[in-house]
């Protein structure tokens, strides 16, 4: 009777197995039919653009990497990329705003603006340090945080930002390409922005590094001599701090608009936490945090601060010197820019190259983004990707390029509070529940042995999809899926065992949290956000209260409810489902 049951049992077992293959066929051969009708996107890869995705960079790519380049070399290059990026117009631009926007005096924005954007690169900075413990882009690791399905929401939100930044980007470059030539209208400009950014972006990582590096040098030059000019017409800034004095302004309005600008402050910086990680796939895992913490930080708060403090000073002389402040009223930013460089379009265009540097690295992070927002998105290559963000903020570009000063600041602060929550996240997964390898025991399915079978799309370990694919789509492809997609056949090296995160579980659903902690948390972090924003078009009831104007507190708050919620169900959460 035993023997029987046990033959019943083997045949059940037998057809089981049989259906489960039979349909992991139907799904391969369906992808296979599909990669036909991609194939030549692929075949891009060999004129030297990077089609890689998503993907995690396994540590024998990294430490083969390593052989070819030292991690001095690597770190040398990505302060020239953090330099290049943060030290022209696109950090510069926001700083231009406390006297003219804000009514704060010279002393006032540069306290507000140096604190605020300080703080902000220490949120970056932090968030660059997942980089090399994983290999993964910033927002692959947000799933191990947000889940299959809330990492969507996030991702969707990364892209906003991205291409707000764009949009930004754009806008200032047509403006100045404008005021050095009147015949070119405001519109070439966006325009040339645009392709010369998606040329780079599309040449991958490494591409990008090189590039980045090589322009940090003339931008640093034309910085210095902004400094220089700027500087000639120092004592206007006396007379514009009378104007202001004279204005009469109570201390609840002043601390208002000290509130409103220091969360644009905060956001100029903070913002490239949402792809500081991605610039450090390619380090070994065994890279110091604390040294990576520190070269990012270094890398934007120094280049930051060089270009915020000649903006300010720009402005607030701008708030009483007549042809200045004519310029700005005139075209914005751009011409007054151009004016301060005395004319001089040689310096003025090396500043430009800045807008082009800081667009490349928003080119090159958000095409990621649309990967994660549905799982067969990432079989279209990142330069598809990086090409339809261009043509979204072009368009956008030319739709808001007559109010620039607004987008500034209604964009900036609304990316501060997003920033926040997911900091707040990030920061308490880390000290609470992935402090020590002891811990791990709270993650037991994340960790546990079997899970290295799971895959997304539920087709066999032995790799077919992934051969399948590889063979129709080419060898880069075969690289990244040829162990079936989903599975990190890596193997597993002494670094990894003390890893406080499961990282080949990137691409495995059933291997990482379902987010419902962190999404709950995310809500009233948003709900924290709306009581305390201040925006033209809405103002939160405790935001009101701060003086005429009302205050920013959209990003403290947005903080402070994360940050609360988080711990007390990240708990609830792992007891129960041990992810």
């Amino acid at each position: 009777m035993k023997a029987q049951q046990d033959n019943q049992s083997i045949r059940k077992d037998q057809t089981d197995f049989e259906s489960v293959a039979s349909t992991e066929q139907l799904e391969s051969l369906s992808y296979h039919k599909f990669s036909k009708y991609i194939k030549w996107i692929y075949q891009l890869d060999s004129l030297g653009i990077e089609t890689r995705g998503i993907e995690r960079v396994s540590p024998e790519e990294r430490e083969e990497f390593a052989k070819s380049k030292s991690t001095t070399i690597q770190l040398l290059e990505v302060v020239g990329l953090w330099w290049a990026a943060c030290g022209g117009l696109t950090s510069m631009s926001s700083f231009f705003l406390p006297t003219l926007l804000f009514s704060l005096n010279l002393k006032d924005s540069l306290v507000c603006g140096l604190i605020s954007m300080n703080i902000g690169c220490l949120a970056a900075a932090y968030c660059s340090t997942m980089g090399p413990k994983s290999g993964c882009r910033q927002m692959v690791t947000a799933r191990f945080i947000f889940g299959e399905w809330g990492v969507i929401v996030v991702a969707v939100i990364a892209i906003v930002g991205g291409i707000g930044w764009s949009v930004v980007n754009c806008v200032l470059g047509g403006q100045i390409l404008l005021a050095m030539n009147h015949s070119i209208s405001l519109s070439v400009g966006i325009v040339v922005v645009a392709i010369i950014s998606l040329v780079v972006a599309v040449f991958g990582i490494k591409f990008v590094l090189r590039f980045q590096t090589l322009l940090s040098i003339p931008i640093f030059v034309s910085t210095i001599f902004f400094y220089v000019d700027v500087c000639k017409k120092i004592g206007y800034v006396g007379q514009a701090n009378s104007m202001i004095d004279d204005l009469g302004i109570d201390k609840l309005t002043w601390q208002g608009n000290w509130l409103s600008f220091f969360a644009i402050g905060y956001s100029v910086t903070a913002t490239w936490g949402s792809c500081a990680s991605d610039y450090y796939i390619l380090f070994p895992e065994s890279t110091s945090s604390t040294r990576v913490f520190f070269i990012t930080f270094l890398g934007i708060a120094i280049p930051t601060t060089l270009v915020a403090i000649p903006a300010t000073i720009c402005g607030t002389i701008a708030y009483s010197y007549g042809p200045w402040l004519e310029a700005y009223n005139r075209n914005g930013v751009g011409e007054l820019i151009f004016e301060a460089f005395d004319q001089s379009k040689a310096l003025t265009s090396l500043l430009f190259l800045s807008l082009i540097t800081n667009n490349i690295m928003n080119t090159y992070s958000v095409a990621f983004e649309f990967q994660l927002i549905n799982k067969f998105l990432v079989f279209v290559p990142r330069w598809v990707w990086a090409t339809l963000v261009s043509v979204i903020y072009i368009v956008l570009s030319l739709v808001g390029k007559e109010h620039f000063s607004t987008i500034l600041s209604n964009f900036l602060p609304m990316l501060g509070y997003w920033i926040s929550m997911y900091i707040a996240l990030l920061l308490e997964e880390n000290l609470f529940f992935r402090s020590t390898v002891t811990v791990r025991k709270f993650h037991e399915r994340e960790f546990e042995v079997g899970s290295s079978s799971d895959s997304e799309f539920g087709v066999g370990v032995d790799g077919d999809f992934g051969q399948n694919l590889g063979q129709n789509l080419g060898q880069n492809v075969a690289k990244d899926y040829g162990n079936g997609y989903g599975i990190d056949a890596s193997r597993d090296s002494d670094q990894e065992l003390k890893n406080l995160y499961n990282w080949k579980n990137w691409n495995r659903p059933n291997g990482r949290t379902m987010g419902i902690a962190a999404c709950i948390a995310f809500c009233c972090g948003v709900a924290g956000a709306v009581v305390g924003m201040n925006q033209v078009y809405y103002r939160g009831p405790l935001a009101a209260k701060i003086g005429e104007y009302g205050g920013d507190l959209g990003m403290f708050l947005a903080f402070g409810f994360t940050g609360i919620t988080y711990p007390c169900v990240r708990y609830l959460e792992l007891k129960r489902f041990k992810r």
